[in-house]
């Protein structure tokens, strides 16, 4: 049976959809924020049309996160595509200064540059944002949906930046698309099962690195006491903080998608 797709598509993030298009005739240069652990399924198909005669720049967030070979090739496959591409860890001096160059020899070609900063929910867009102006003026929380309001940034005197509310697609067509998605926070926790997440990655973990990268549910329910009276595993909790923990980079530095595949 062929899984349908998954419909996400909440008022305020329609309403972004379509101010996007005329959002994009004030601007001069789109900067769109991937997670560098999902470089396929956490990127806009939409931008590929609406954005199409902008100057572009991928950003890939989360670099410290993200195996880092894997990221080095999909950062050449998006320069390959006509697209510059850079993976930083934003809240790093280090990240935050190639940012600034990478933006510095984009905007050098002109007197005064307007920016928009777009993403999918939880992409990383506000950090960015926060990490190039030097201080904390864009919200950012690990849940999806915290970005609403557009709002313009001032960078020294010549870049203009805009914030923008996180964007996904009408609909995440593929089973695969949908548990990535939902494993790296672009999607709200109740549009989800946990414990199905784990599982898919578990699956994916063992298929891709071998059966030892990642351990089972309940392993890992058990090494963290996660057990009921009766000692029944809590696999829903269990299964909750297994996502949490992969996210922080608990158990290694890990890409879902290959840039080849």
């Amino acid at each position: 049976m062929t899984t349908p797709p998954l419909q996400w598509y909440p008022g305020h993030m329609a309403k972004a959809m379509r101010r996007l298009a005329d959002d994009l005739r004030v601007v001069d240069l789109v900067i769109e924020a991937v997670d560098a652990r999902t470089p396929r399924a956490g990127a806009n198909p939409a931008l590929e049309r609406l954005a199409a005669r902008k100057a572009r720049l991928r950003v890939l967030t989360r670099d410290d996160l993200a195996d880092p070979v894997k990221t080095e090739a999909w950062v050449e496959r998006f320069r390959q595509t006509g697209h510059p591409a850079l993976a930083v860890d934003a809240k790093s001096t280090v990240g935050v200064a190639r940012l600034r160059a990478e933006l510095t020899a984009l905007a050098a070609v002109r007197r005064s540059t307007r920016a928009i900063v777009l993403g999918v929910p939880n992409a990383g867009k506000s950090t960015v944002i926060n990490a190039l102006v030097g201080r904390k003026v864009a919200r950012t929380e690990n849940r999806a949906g915290v970005t609403r309001a557009a709002q313009w940034f001032r960078i020294g005197r010549t870049l203009e930046l805009l914030d923008t509310a996180g964007i996904l697609a009408p609909k995440i067509e593929t089973p695969e698309e949908q548990w990535k998605l939902a494993l790296v926070g672009a999607l709200p926790q109740a549009r989800f099962d946990p414990e199905e997440i784990v599982a898919q990655l578990k699956r994916w973990a063992d298929q891709s690195l071998g059966p030892e990268a990642l351990p089972d549910l309940e392993t890992f329910a058990q090494s963290r006491g996660l057990v009921r009276r009766g000692n029944v595993l809590d696999t829903h909790n269990a299964a909750r903080a297994y996502i949490k923990e992969w996210n922080e980079g608990r158990f290694g530095r890990m890409t879902l998608e290959e840039p080849a595949g």
